[in-house]
């Protein structure tokens, strides 16, 4: 699976979010400044080209609907995010947010009991 642009990403969260929508409605959903239609058209037919968006005509317009999981990519890239900075070790990776975040063990045993219910 392709990385995706942060501009790329900003498009696709509100897809996820919408599931479907034409340009002018994901306009709609971008906080002011919004981008241009022409901005945000271009980069709904790259993410076609990459495979993460299909349209389905209507009338004269297209509706826009991810073809890509948003669960698929995030594991997808945190992955890519352990591996290219953890050197693949989950345990590195909670350790380093565990530091920068100050989290502590009851937070994280919080966390894990969340983990460990949802494996189950």
């Amino acid at each position: 699976m392709k990385q995706l642009t942060k501009a790329e990403e900003d498009i696709m969260q509100i897809l996820w979010n919408l599931e479907e929508a034409n340009v002018a409605t994901i306009i709609d959903e971008f906080p002011e400044p919004k981008p241009a239609y022409n901005t945000v058209s271009t980069i709904v037919r790259i993410l076609e080209n990459k495979e993460f968006v299909s349209y389905r005509k209507e009338g004269r317009g297209h509706i826009y609907f991810p073809k890509v999981k948003k669960s698929d990519y995030s594991d997808q890239s945190l992955h890519k995010l352990m591996d290219g900075y953890f050197q693949g070790s989950f345990k590195s990776m909670v350790s380093f947010f565990m530091k920068k975040n100050d989290i502590s063990i009851s937070e994280m045993e919080s966390i894990m009991k969340e983990i460990n219910k949802e494996k189950k």
